[in-house]
């Protein structure tokens, strides 16, 4: 199955919404010029990518959410792969670097703003998995650029 990058985000100051960059850079611990405030919860080698999907977001605003690309935390946002199928173990391949999912990115109050009445809850894997965000290490460290192909197995 094929895709593409819908658009690439990275935080210098950390937060949300992440605002948009035209490449990114992506490397064991992490994506460089993106700032996590919480590393409990965020960022590390098994957390070191958030991927989300352009068509999840597209359906979240035509339920009335106030939801836009970069604004619920994630780096990379991705067109045309059946989000259904993504799970644990899932490898995204793109030209020069290659991730492998390692969890769902639970969601928190801190991306509410993004939902109508706050409920970021829409994107929990319990009671949405097919509309969950992943976290995902690298396997092989490189440079994402907007409207890169991608695919996944």
């Amino acid at each position: 199955m094929d895709g593409s990058i819908a658009g690439l985000f990275a935080a210098p100051k950390g937060g949300v919404p992440k605002p948009e960059v035209t490449t990114l850079r992506v490397h064991e611990s992490g994506c460089i010029g993106d700032k996590q405030n919480d590393l409990k919860h965020h960022g590390g080698p098994q957390r070191a990518v958030c991927l989300f999907s352009a068509e999840v977001l597209t359906a979240l605003t035509n339920e009335g959410h106030p939801i836009f690309p970069g604004s619920v935390g994630e780096n990379v946002l991705i067109q045309g792969i059946d989000w259904s199928l993504v799970q644990i173990g899932t490898q995204f391949h793109f030209k020069n670097v290659k991730l492998e999912v390692t969890s769902d990115a639970p969601p928190c109050r801190t991306i509410k703003e993004s939902f109508s009445n706050g409920n970021f809850s829409r994107i929990s894997i319990k009671k949405h998995p097919s509309s969950a965000r992943w976290y995902a290490k690298v396997i092989q460290e490189g440079e994402l650029l907007t409207n890169e192909k991608v695919t996944i197995n």
